[in-house]
C-alpha cells in the first residue's frame, strides 16, 4: 500500500496499524495456546466426552449462524436503508422484529436446551453394577487411588479397561478439589464430608491427563494425574500388582535403599507393601519407579529428580506437605535405586 503522497492517508494507515498489531499478535498467542500436548475436549476418546464435544459444535455453529445473521443485518441496514428512494411498508418492522428478534431466539434456545437435557440424561447414566470400582481421594496436592476391594493403593494414575464404563467413587480429605479428564469425562466436584461419582470410558487404548479443575491452594496447578486406558487383561494385571507386595531388592544398593527408607524418617508418612514402612500421611510408594511424574505432574520421573524430591521437596513443589528429610549424602543414591526398583 503506497501511502506516501498522502499525508493524511499515511496518517490513517499508522492508526489502523497500531489497531492492527494486537489483534495479530493476540490471534498467534491464541493459537498457540490451542497447540501441543495439552488435553482438549475437541479431542474426545470416550463416550462422555463425545457428547460435550457434540454439543460444544452445536453451540460454535449456532454462534456462527447468529454472528452472520448480524453482520447482514447490519450491511442492510447501513446501505440499503441508506439509499435514496427505499420505502419500507406499514407493518414490516414489526414482522421482522417479531421473526429476528423473538422467532429466531425462541428456536435456537429450545433446541439447545432439549440437546442439554439429553446429554445430561446420556451423562447420568453410569456403568452396570458389577464392574470395576475405583476410588478416587483428593489430597492438597496429590491423588490417591484405590480399587474397591483391594489393598493397596498407588497415586495420581489410575487405569481403565478399554471400552467399558468404570464407576470413579470420588472423596476430598481436605478442602474442595475437581477431578477432570477433558479427553473423557466432564468435571465432577470433590465437596469435603460428601461421596460423589462419576465414570470413564476410553474408545480406545492410550494416557489421558487429567487435572483439579477447581482452584484449591498454592500449588493447585500441579495436581494432575494420568487415566491409563488399556486392554482388560493388562487392567487385571495391574490390580493384582496394586495388592500385591512390593518387589524386593535385587542389588546391595538396593538392600540398602531399602533399610535406610524402613529406618529413617521416610516410613513414618509413606507405606510399601510388604515391608515394615505403613505411614499414611503421604502417598503409598509400592509403585513409585513405574509412576509417570513426581509430586503429580511437577517433575519427570527419573532419578536425579527423585533425588532433589528426597533431599528437599520444598524446591520442588514449594508448599507441600512433605519437609526436607536428613538422608545422608552417601545413602541418598541407595535410596533412590530403591525407589526406582519399586515397579
Amino acid at each position: 500500500m503506497d501511502t506516501s503522497g498522502d499525508p493524511g492517508t499515511r496518517s490513517r494507515w499508522q492508526r489502523w496499524r497500531r489497531r492492527l498489531v494486537p489483534v495479530v499478535l493476540g490471534g498467534v498467542l491464541a493459537s498457540a495456546g490451542c497447540s501441543g500436548t495439552a488435553p482438549s475436549i475437541l479431542d474426545p476418546a470416550g463416550a462422555g466426552a463425545s457428547r460435550i464435544a457434540g454439543l460444544w459444535w452445536v453451540l460454535f455453529w449456532i454462534s456462527m449462524a447468529v454472528f452472520v445473521e448480524v453482520m447482514l443485518l447490519l450491511a442492510w441496514a447501513l446501505v440499503f436503508r441508506r439509499r435514496p428512494g427505499v420505502r419500507v411498508r406499514h407493518g414490516q418492522p414489526l414482522r421482522f422484529v417479531a421473526i429476528t428478534g423473538a422467532g429466531i431466539p425462541l428456536v435456537i434456545l429450545v433446541t439447545v436446551y432439549s440437546l442439554g437435557l439429553r446429554d445430561l440424561a446420556a451423562l447420568g447414566d453410569g456403568p452396570a453394577p458389577g464392574g470395576p470400582v475405583i476410588e478416587v481421594t483428593g489430597h492438597k496436592w496429590w491423588w490417591e487411588v484405590r480399587v474397591a476391594g483391594v489393598a493397596g493403593a498407588t497415586a495420581n494414575e489410575l487405569h481403565i479397561p478399554v471400552g467399558e464404563k468404570v464407576r470413579i467413587r470420588l472423596r476430598s480429605a481436605d478442602v474442595l478439589h475437581s477431578f477432570w479428564v477433558p479427553q473423557l469425562m466432564s468435571k465432577t466436584d470433590l465437596i469435603p464430608g460428601e461421596d460423589r461419582e462419576t465414570w470413564l470410558h476410553a474408545d480406545r487404548a492410550g494416557s489421558y491427563r487429567g487435572q483439579c479443575a477447581e482452584y484449591c491452594g498454592t500449588q493447585h496447578a500441579h495436581m494432575t494425574f494420568l487415566v491409563v486406558a488399556e486392554p482388560r487383561s493388562d487392567f487385571d494385571a495391574w490390580v493384582t500388582r496394586l495388592g500385591s507386595p512390593a518387589p524386593q531388592p535385587r542389588t546391595d544398593a538396593q538392600r540398602r535403599g531399602q533399610e535406610a527408607f524402613v529406618q529413617g524418617t521416610c516410613a513414618g508418612c509413606h507405606a510399601i507393601r510388604g515391608t515394615g514402612a505403613n505411614g499414611r500421611v503421604g502417598p503409598d510408594l509400592s509403585d513409585v519407579g513405574s509412576r509417570w511424574s513426581i509430586g503429580a505432574g511437577a517433575v519427570p520421573n527419573d532419578g536425579g529428580h527423585l533425588g532433589g524430591w528426597i533431599a528437599n521437596s520444598q524446591t520442588v513443589k514449594p508448599g507441600n506437605y512433605m519437609p526436607p528429610q536428613p538422608v545422608d549424602a552417601d545413602r541418598l543414591p541407595d535410596l533412590v535405586a530403591y525407589l526406582q526398583s519399586l515397579t
